[in-house]
């Protein structure tokens, strides 16, 4: 085997394009295959190297590490702790958890935290999130760790990028895990989910066994259904056919109130109504905010119209798609003297920027997106309002919304077709989504160019287009006054992305 024989001063910049690694919309991924041993060592050693440089770590200092479970990232997460202990600090090992466990674990005690995961894309890929010790890397983050070059170690890596010795992970800590259930069993009062049936659909998610700790915790009678030992690439923002029709099924079966899941890493909910029909992430996070008592509520500018149109929040602040935007947003609304300041994602991601206080009983903000909180909370607001979920839904203005993602679909040929219809000139680009789109939904209103090309039509009818920022996938989002129309119009709208493949 080839070994390096020298130090080896490595650009982060230039290796992004090496490896084919870069920073999407949360954190850096890439295939399984591509995030060696020597590309995870090195982005790991450039974030540390980063936050040195601005006086955020102190030698010696312990870095929390934490994964799901794909195949590969026991490995990655090795990686990472063989980089942390040669910048000099202390790798802590927090096991098989959800993100926002590991990034509470570690900003309850000062210290960056790193999750290895993929979220929701297949297991063929692999990420790492990086957190400093008061929340998730913003977009400024990441171009300072672009910007690191960083000194690899003689003889510690093959030219494959595998590393000459595995490193050995330490025990693992179980505070992440444990500090994680008991954030939320301590916020809502004593078993006040005693009477609730609520099923956990476990497949392949870290937060398989928290969730269903949690709602034990809260009282709550709970039945675990679907486990797999085979990673389920489950995306909450476009759920899989085979999963709607499982919850249906098991909503025809069981007498639940709700069956919950979650991504591979725990920090995406799914929720559905006691019919086992999945709540849209954006619904489920109007809802949520509601019970949190939010004022200020910041969403990307793809979530569902119905947040404004309810009236229940003091502002809507709209960002571009990806948790970094809405944490920017959040922090504005915070320095401006704002309080109950929190965000959620289309995909369901829930965020809370500042300390909730209800009821007697406070929870810490935690501005990273988070899947347990949603389902509680809509329980909660169910259970006040003494209505089923299906029946809260019938509370919200009647605006719904489908999504769905062509895969394999260029990255460049979504750019060029998007950029047609947003080119700045307003009329021009309201006559060629119309020579386009017109046929299906009519004329154009407005055209939004935050992320992506969002149209609005005179019939308030919403269609928006955007390239994935994780892979080569082009994802339509479609609303509309129905769930029948809002189904329809993105299945017309997904066959005519379809046809440019042929162009």
């Amino acid at each position: 085997m080839d070994v390096t024989s020298v130090d080896e001063g490595l650009c982060i910049a230039e290796l992004m394009v090496e490896s084919g690694v870069k920073f999407g919309t949360s954190g850096a991924r890439g295939l399984a295959t591509k995030m060696t041993d020597r590309v995870c060592y090195a982005y790991t050693r450039a974030f540390l190297q980063y936050l040195n440089e601005s006086g955020a770590l102190v030698p010696g200092a312990g870095v929390a590490i934490a994964g799901d479970f794909r195949p590969s990232s026991p490995r990655i997460m090795a990686a990472l702790a063989m980089a942390i202990a040669d910048a000099g600090y202390q790798p802590l090992n927090c096991g098989f958890v959800p993100t926002p466990a590991v990034m509470l674990y570690g900003m309850g005690n000062g210290i960056p935290s790193l999750m290895v995961t993929g979220s929701h894309i297949p297991d063929d890929r692999n990420g790492i999130k990086f957190n400093k010790a008061g929340g998730e890397i913003l977009k400024q983050d990441e171009e300072g760790i672009s910007r690191q070059v960083v000194q690899i170690p003689a003889g510690r890596f093959r030219e494959d990028g595998k590393a000459v010795t595995a490193y050995t992970l330490p025990a693992v800590i179980t505070a992440a895990e444990s500090e994680y259930v008991q954030r939320y069993v301590n916020f809502f009062p004593h078993h006040v989910l005693a009477g609730q049936r609520v099923c956990v659909y476990q497949h392949s998610s870290v937060a398989r066994d928290v969730m269903a700790k949690i709602l034990k915790g809260l009282g709550a009678e709970v039945v675990a259904l679907g486990r797999s030992d085979k990673f389920i690439p489950v995306d909450t923002e476009a759920v899989r056919p085979e999963d709607v029709d499982l919850a249906a099924k098991w909503g025809k079966e069981y007498d639940f109130d709700c069956i919950i899941s979650a991504d591979g890493d725990g920090d995406r909910p799914l929720v559905s109504d006691e019919r086992g029909r999945w709540l849209r992430g954006d619904v489920a996070g109007i809802l949520c905010a509601r019970y949190l008592g939010a004022q200020v509520v910041a969403t990307p500018v793809s979530s569902n119209s119905a947040v404004e149109k309810c009236g229940w929040f003091t502002e809507v602040k709209r960002t571009r798609i990806g948790s970094p935007f809405v944490i920017a947003a959040m922090d504005e609304a915070l320095s401006a003297g704002e309080t109950a300041v929190v965000g959620y994602e289309a995909n369901g991601g829930f965020l809370i920027a500042s300390d909730i206080e209800r009821d007697g009983y406070r929870l810490p903000a935690l501005p990273t997106r988070d899947a347990i909180i949603v389902p509680l909370a809509i329980l909660m607001l169910a259970k006040q309002a003494k209505l089923s979920i299906s029946g809260l839904l019938q509370q919200l203005p009647p605006r719904f919304t489908s999504s769905d993602r062509l895969k394999a679909f260029p990255t460049e040929l979504s750019q060029s077709r998007i950029a047609t219809f947003n080119s700045g000139d307003v009329a021009t680009d309201k006559q060629k989504i119309e020579a386009v789109f017109g046929e299906e939904a009519g004329q154009v209103k407005a055209v939004d160019g935050t992320d992506g090309v969002r149209i609005t039509f005179m019939n308030e009818e919403v269609i928006h287009l955007r390239p994935s920022g994780n892979a080569p996938e082009l994802r339509c989002y479609s609303e509309a006054a129905t769930e029948g129309r809002a189904q329809q119009l993105n299945q017309r709208c997904l066959a005519i992305m379809n046809s440019w493949r042929e162009r």
